[in-house]
């Protein structure tokens, strides 16, 4: 059988109301009642239905997180750190795949304003005003998590992806070489793509080192496959190459083991850093010298700022993570 509220609130002898404050943790009761009501809970097995409780303090303990691919180990940092602030707060977390298909992410967001989350992390794309007016017309707060945006006054998380790209090509450059070329994801997207191209060409050309097309190869993503395809055209276009950035850690494992498989050794031949710390980073051979993003700390950041929302009503500030070179053995000093 299955005992509501009201059932409690009789067995106990108080009012439907008194059980509800007791179970939302509001004042108006002895501590004798509270553990008279919780005894008989106990006794009936009674289960508090969320969105019933939602109902009365305008609380699901829900929040929504919309991430355009879930198979990256990027994302695994990102949700680890989501949840463990969410859990810290007694939320749970909603995830949804959005594939970057904006009609899916419509009706993700659809779905989850119709499940009443009390607010939602949006990650790693776009935000485009059709999904901002849609969120802002239902009046649940959003954050944004490894993107920006200009055009909507939305507190986000992420690093400086501008600076840290120019960090690595830097690095590269201090260590002696010349010869850089990279292999970046999709030269469009705004979030991370262009950025980390511009990062790179500025360090190249604060150093006054030569950069022109051959210098980069643009994928369509950030993925592994990337990585296994950009290298042999990058070495094509490029033949005098000593070192690479790649835009994203995938990518260089891609670079690697491409490079494996056509006898180039890295680092004696070829130096590679890569993007993001992911943990598969210090597993590769030769572990991987990568720019790192404390992700982990980003998705914990971007949810508590959710919940800052939830208790005073205000806007907190956007935060810029830091970012640094994480040494390792994938990158060669050039005499």
């Amino acid at each position: 059988m299955s005992y509501t509220i009201k059932d409690v609130a009789k067995e106990a002898n108080v009012s439907i109301a008194t059980v509800s404050r007791i179970l939302n943790g509001q004042a108006g009761y002895s501590e004798k009642t509270k553990i008279k009501v919780m005894k008989v809970i106990e006794e009936l097995g009674y289960s508090p239905n969320a969105v019933a409780r939602g109902l009365i303090n305008k609380r699901t303990h829900t929040i929504g997180v919309l991430f355009p691919k879930l198979s990256s180990s990027l994302v695994t940092d990102l949700l680890d750190g989501i949840e463990k602030a969410a859990n810290d707060n007694g939320s749970s977390v909603i995830v949804c795949h959005t594939e970057s298909n904006g009609k899916k992410t419509m009706n993700y967001l659809q779905l989850l304003i119709e499940k009443r989350v009390d607010g939602i992390v949006f990650a790693s794309e776009v935000l485009k005003e059709e999904y901002y007016q849609y969120v802002k017309k239902a009046k649940v707060p959003i954050v944004l998590l490894s993107t920006e945006s200009y055009a909507f006054p939305v507190p986000y998380v992420k690093v400086n992806d501008f600076h840290a790209a120019y960090t690595a090509a830097k690095y590269l450059i201090d260590k002696g070489h010349t010869e850089i070329g990279m292999i970046s994801g999709n030269k469009e997207d705004i979030v991370a793509g262009k950025p980390r191209i511009d990062g790179f060409l500025k360090a190249m050309a604060d150093s006054r080192i030569v950069c022109e097309e051959r210098n980069i190869v643009n994928s369509s993503g950030f993925g592994f496959r990337d990585g296994i395809v950009g290298l042999p055209k990058l070495i094509e276009q490029f033949p005098s190459v000593t070192a690479i950035f790649a835009a994203s850690d995938e990518i260089a494992m891609g670079v690697l083991s491409s490079a494996y498989q056509q006898g180039i050794k890295v680092p004696e031949e070829l130096s590679v850093i890569g993007f993001d710390n992911l943990d598969l980073a210090e597993m590769t051979i030769p572990p991987l010298t990568t720019i790192g993003q404390p992700l982990v700390k980003m998705g914990e950041v971007a949810a508590q700022i959710l919940f800052k929302i939830f208790e005073t009503g205000e806007i907190p500030e956007s935060r810029i993570m830091p970012h640094k070179v994480v040494e390792r053995l994938s990158v060669k000093e050039r005499a």
